[in-house]
This record gives structure tokens, C-alpha cells and sequence, in this order.
């Protein structure tokens, strides 16, 4: 049961229809519209009727089975607790009497469902499971299975707060002692044997933006469903839902308030069920990797066909045979900064060197990956992500075959770097920030970029409109302004020969944008 609350004064306004919208989509089916501050309408019996007639004409289409409105002023007390004598014309409950009355549907998933908060060992005699039940029933003797790994084990004690018990029901804290040692810790999920739980690395949900900064697509986070967690990205953005009229919009990102579909994509599979079975395993978080704000809320409606029907193809040849055969390993270094930095200029002088040693190289170049693999791609943020995104992947590829490659690119925000990071591995990581200033870039300008942005042309041109977030702890700085590109080479070769202390090379997390 859901409470919204409407100003009688201004009756119904966007944020009621995001949160009528946004009660429906969490299967709740039973509504009290309080209509507040009657007073300041002199308890006018038109001005309720009104409101609560427009209510019912918008939530037509919204599955509520019952819905109460309630003329009230808090400020007074007037249909809180006691019948008001200002609204004779009113015949209905006060508001805490039908909060006190209205029955509460049970739940309707029965299955057990128990979700490892912690592994209780106070000592080598003890071995427990901590947690909440989450649905269903358990008991002494049940069968349950470990949903990650498979393995099945016998609950032999159910331990709480007042001791042993003989079953646990759903919303009791407990500790279960199996009858055998089994792989589990924080994360997993405990189900009946005779119902498994289902896994999934790609779904589709609806999601609820909560966050200033944009959601974009390809950008990672984590996501938190249940007691697991994930690497996580948003792969597709099917529509946006217009809040006052329902229809279905386009749109590329997404900003605060926004209710979208979207499709995400996990980097590990989890357990999970759709919103509408179990809010447990279908409702999730999305958390951002460097701030930890919680960014996003979203209802799972289910799993993607393609996790089912998509399997990694074990090969005969592995990334250690190409190493071997090349006589080299295979690594990623990463060139970030400005356009006109010096980044392709420095790029091309180290693969020409690598070269001369014998050494298999490949230079990914901005300009040059954007005239074919991501020529549909603009220069908005979320087209910079995505840039990134895809740039990372054909980089761990050409590295699994063994080659050291070098990426030149822009690269604006540190958490698209990070993503790269983590995706190729950090022993095979090394990222170069050739840090020009903004100023030295505009003066060199050799596409003459920087003077179209400044005559307004060009509209999201790093440095000048759009942020470029410096690294916080670059492998390598170039200062190409002091620095040959020859030297810098030197200077990169020394780091992958052997890495020079870092601390020396630490610079502060700030954004240029001029």
C-alpha cells in the first residue's frame, strides 16, 4: 500500500504522476491519495472532487485495485486521526484509520530464498550462514542448494537470537548450519534444492535515474541485486516513459527522474528473478565506481534470451602460445589528453622503436578508428563513452593475439580509463598522460579544431565546452612541452622495463574545462 501525497493548492503535478507511475510499476495495488493543505482551499468540496476525479481519469491504465482519497490538513490534524468538522461533506476514513485497517496482501513467492549475509565461524567448531529469509519456509532437514555452485547440503541446526529453532519463515534473521562443508560465502544464495534459482549476465529492466550526472550507455557501475554485486553497464536504452502522458520516447541518455527500459549487461552472472516473482532478486542498484552514490534503482523484468544462447568457444591456440611465438607479451599502453597533446605524435615515435627491437605492435588512433569502426559515433559524452567502450574491447582482443598496442585517445573521463583498465587487466595496463597544457594545445592546433570551438562551431570540444577529468595516478606523465617525443619514448621504455616510483608521478584530480 503506497500513501501520495498532493498539494490541494496545485492538485496534480508531474512528480504525482512519476510517483503514481513509479508505485505501479512496484505491483503495488492499493493507493491512498491524501489530498493535503485543505485549509488553504477553505475545505472546498469541489476542489477535492476535482483532483481526485483527475487522479482516477490518470491512473486509469495503472492496475490500481483500490484507491482512497483523503481530504486532510496536517497542520491541523483535520482527517489525520479524528473525523474533520470542516469537511461534513466527507463520509470516508481518516487517514491513520485506514492505514490501521487496510489488509496487507501476503506474499506470493513461497519458495525459500535466503541470501548469505555473512559466514558466522566464532570458532573451529561452528560453521553458520547468516542471513535473512528473504521468502518461503525452511526446516530442520531441508535439502537446499547453493544456486552459484550447485552443490546441495541438509540443514542441520537453525540457529537465532533465542536459540535453536525447528524452522525459520520469511523476514526471520537466522543462521544455518549445514550438515556438510560447502562453498559459499557473502553473495551467494541458499534455495531449496527441489526449486533452483535461475543465473543471468544480461537482462532488461526498468530503471529509475536518481542521479544528476547522465546515465550513459557503456558506462560501468556497479550493481547491487540482493547481496550480490557486479560490474555493470547499460547496453541499450529501449525508451524513456514520458511520466504525463505514458507514451514511450526515444532518447540516448539518461537524466534525473527519468524512468527508462533499458537493457544491462553484467560482468558476472547473478542470481536473479523478475520484479513482479520476487523483489528480492529482481530489484537492484546501480552505484557509481568512484563517488559510491547510488545513482539508480531498477525492477528486473527478465532475462535476455542471448545469456542463454551465448557461450565463450574454448580455442586450441591461447594468448600464451602468441606470446610465445612472438617473443614478447602482449600489453595495452593507453595514451590520454588533450587533442594536441602530442599523444599520436609520441604513440607512432614508440611503435616506431618497438618495431626496430622486433617487437608486434598496432597503433589504435582516434581519428583513424573513427573513419570505420566508430564512424556512426558523434562527440557528445555518451557517444565518448561508448568511443571508449569499444576502443577498450578491440584493444584486449589485438592483445590476446599477442601484440603491444597502443591506443590514442582523447579519453575524457576517468571512469571510461577505469573501465578500460579493468577490462584489459591492470598487469597489462599502462596508461601515459601526456600532460599539455590547454593553452600550449590551442597555440599548436594543427586541425584547427580549437579555433572553430572558439568561434562556437564545433560544440563539445574537450578543454574548451566539454570536461576532460585528469588521471589520478597516471603510470606514466609526459610533459610533451619540456620533452622530445624521443625521450618520451625513452621515458615509456624505462617504465615497461622496470616502473619508477609512482609517487613522483601523482598529479591531483581536477577537470580542465576552460
Amino acid at each position: 500500500m503506497a500513501v501520495i501525497l498532493i498539494d490541494a493548492r496545485h492538485g496534480l503535478q508531474t512528480q504525482t504522476r512519476r510517483h503514481a507511475r513509479l508505485v505501479s510499476l512496484m505491483g503495488i495495488r492499493h493507493v491512498v491519495l491524501a489530498i493535503n493543505k485543505m485549509d488553504l482551499v477553505r475545505f472546498d468540496a469541489q476542489a477535492f472532487k476535482s483532483i481526485q476525479d483527475d487522479f482516477c481519469t490518470f491512473a486509469n491504465n495503472l492496475r490500481f485495485e483500490t484507491l482512497t482519497a483523503v481530504p486532510l490538513s496536517a497542520l491541523h490534524g483535520d482527517n489525520v486521526t479524528t473525523r474533520s468538522p470542516h469537511t461534513p461533506w466527507y463520509s470516508g476514513p481518516t487517514l491513520m484509520g485506514y492505514l490501521e485497517t487496510v489488509p496487507i496482501p501476503t506474499a506470493t513467492d513461497q519458495r525459500f530464498v535466503f541470501p548469505v549475509q555473512c559466514v558466522n565461524r566464532p570458532h573451529s567448531d561452528f560453521r553458520g550462514f547468516s542471513g535473512t529469509v528473504a521468502s518461503g519456509r525452511v526446516v530442520v532437514g531441508s535439502l537446499v542448494r547453493i544456486t552459484a555452485s550447485g552443490q546441495t547440503a541438509r540443514v542441520n541446526r537453525i540457529v537465532t537470537t533465542n536459540g535453536d529453532a525447528p524452522e525459520a519463515l520469511a523476514g526471520n534473521a537466522i543462521t544455518l548450519v549445514l550438515d556438510t562443508e560447502v562453498d559459499a560465502s557473502r553473495g551467494d544464495i541458499l534455495a531449496s534444492a527441489d526449486a533452483p534459482l535461475e543465473m543471468t549476465d544480461q537482462f532488461t529492466a526498468t530503471v529509475i535515474w536518481m542521479h544528476e550526472d547522465a546515465g550513459m550507455v557503456g558506462r560501468s557501475y556497479e550493481l547491487k541485486l540482493a547481496n550480490q554485486w557486479a560490474g555493470a553497464s547499460l547496453t541499450h536504452i529501449k525508451h524513456r516513459l514520458n511520466v504525463n502522458t505514458g507514451a514511450h520516447e526515444s532518447c540516448q541518455q539518461l537524466g534525473l527522474n527519468d524512468i527508462a527500459e533499458c537493457n544491462v549487461a553484467l560482468s558476472r552472472p547473478l542470481v536473479f528473478d523478475a520484479y513482479t516473482t520476487s523483489h528480492t532478486l529482481g530489484g537492484f542498484i546501480l552505484v557509481d565506481r568512484f563517488s559510491q552514490a547510488t545513482v539508480a534503482a531498477g525492477l528486473i523484468t527478465h532475462s535476455l534470451r542471448r545469456a542463454q544462447n551465448v557461450h565463450r568457444q574454448a580455442l586450441s591456440i591461447a594468448r600464451q602460445d602468441r606470446e610465445r611465438l612472438n617473443g614478447h607479451k602482449g600489453k595495452v599502453i593507453w595514451f590520454t589528453g588533450l587533442s594536441g597533446s602530442g599523444k599520436s605524435t609520441i604513440a607512432n615515435a614508440l611503435e616506431k622503436e618497438l618495431h626496430a627491437q622486433g617487437k608486434r605492435t598496432y597503433i589504435l588512433d582516434g581519428d583513424n578508428i573513427r573513419q570505420g569502426l566508430n564512424r556512426d559515433l558523434g562527440f557528445t559524452d555518451a557517444d565518448r563513452v561508448e568511443n571508449i567502450r569499444r576502443v577498450a574491447e578491440v584493444a584486449k582482443l589485438m592483445m590476446d593475439a599477442g601484440l603491444i598496442v597502443m591506443t590514442a585517445f582523447i579519453s575524457p573521463f576517468q571512469a571510461e580509463r577505469e573501465m578500460a583498465r579493468e577490462l584489459i587487466g591492470v598487469e597489462n595496463f599502462t596508461e601515459v598522460f601526456v600532460d599539455t597544457p590547454l593553452l600550449v594545445c590551442e597555440q599548436r592546433d594543427p586541425k584547427g579544431l580549437y579555433k572553430k570551438a572558439r568561434s562556437g562551431l564545433i560544440p563539445n570540444m574537450t578543454g574548451i565546452n566539454s570536461p576532460y577529468e585528469l588521471p589520478t595516478q597516471p603510470d606514466v606523465v609526459i610533459n610533451s612541452t619540456i620533452i622530445k617525443p624521443q625521450d618520451a619514448v625513452e621515458q615509456i621504455n624505462r617504465y615497461l622495463r622496470g616502473a619508477p616510483n609512482k609517487e613522483d608521478l601523482k598529479i591531483s584530480n581536477h577537470i580542465i574545462v576552460a
